[in-house]
């Protein structure tokens, strides 16, 4: 198998260096892992790509490749410049330092990457380890990836729905905020959303007197409504989150036929 991977939190990040362990194992020694990540540090970023300026891509090793761009501009640069003269059965991206449950999927470039890859037709998975009290502070605060991440690939790719049509499915897979042993076990969820939250903006001013805005977060360990990604990755299960790019309120769309 040949294995396209990335991330948004940067080619440095320890989480890529976790996915990269999950990767060489899924591809196994016949197979090939491939990286092409960003240059730096990309959270938040969604699914934009580098429309209107040209990015830089660096060969930092073989098969390890830096650009300056966002995830999704990494898988592009994978597929069509990289990897072009023999294309990745599997895109995975991640693992992002932090959750990508529930609103967080929209803004999350680890998903934006996925959904790049998948409207390429090729299969993707986004892969996030939640943080918390439980296990943040730990040695290896990504323990819950590196230990199932493997084994839950597995069973996806074995036994999940993938799909060829113009918005394929792609997976959005986040591991609990617990030590590994902890972990109780996988549950297909909804996406979720967290009410009464969200970002916003916190004003302060440089040292010189110019008035800047900080993106403020929120607490990621209020509960959601039962049965959704965050909700079941609170109680200890890695979720896993089946999604398409077709923005479409399809729930909308008879009611919508009277204003024909």
């Amino acid at each position: 198998m040949r294995i396209l991977i990335t991330n948004d939190d940067g080619i440095n990040a320890p989480g890529l260096a976790v996915l990269t362990e999950i990767a060489a194992a899924l591809a196994g020694d016949a197979g090939e892992v491939w990286t092409v990540a960003p240059a730096f540090e990309q959270s938040g970023v969604g699914h934009c790509i580098s429309y209107t300026r040209p990015m830089m891509i660096s060969e930092m090793a073989p098969r390890r490749y830096a650009a300056e761009g966002s995830p999704a501009d990494c898988v592009l640069a994978g597929l069509y410049d990289v990897m072009k003269d023999a294309r990745p059965d599997l895109v995975l991206s991640g693992v992002n330092r932090g959750n990508n449950s529930a609103e967080n999927a929209v803004y999350s470039g680890t998903v934006g990457a996925a959904m790049e890859a998948a409207l390429h037709g090729v299969p993707a998975v986004a892969l996030s380890q939640y943080y918390g009290p439980a296990q943040r502070d730990a040695t290896d605060p990504f323990e819950a990836a590196r230990v199932h991440g493997l084994p839950v690939l597995r069973r996806l790719l074995d036994k999940g729905v993938w799909t060829r049509d113009d918005y394929g499915i792609f997976y959005n897979i986040n591991f609990p905020p617990v030590p590994a042993e902890s972990v109780k076990g996988v549950r297909a969820a909804r996406q979720g959303f967290r009410r009464d939250m969200g970002f916003g903006v916190e004003p302060a001013h440089s040292p010189s007197g110019r008035r800047f805005l900080w993106v403020t977060g929120a607490p990621q360990q209020q509960p959601t409504s039962p049965g959704s990604d965050a909700d079941v990755n609170l109680q200890g299960y890695i979720s896993v989150t089946p999604m398409r790019a077709d923005l479409t309120a399809h729930d909308a769309l008879e009611a919508l036929k009277a204003i024909e």
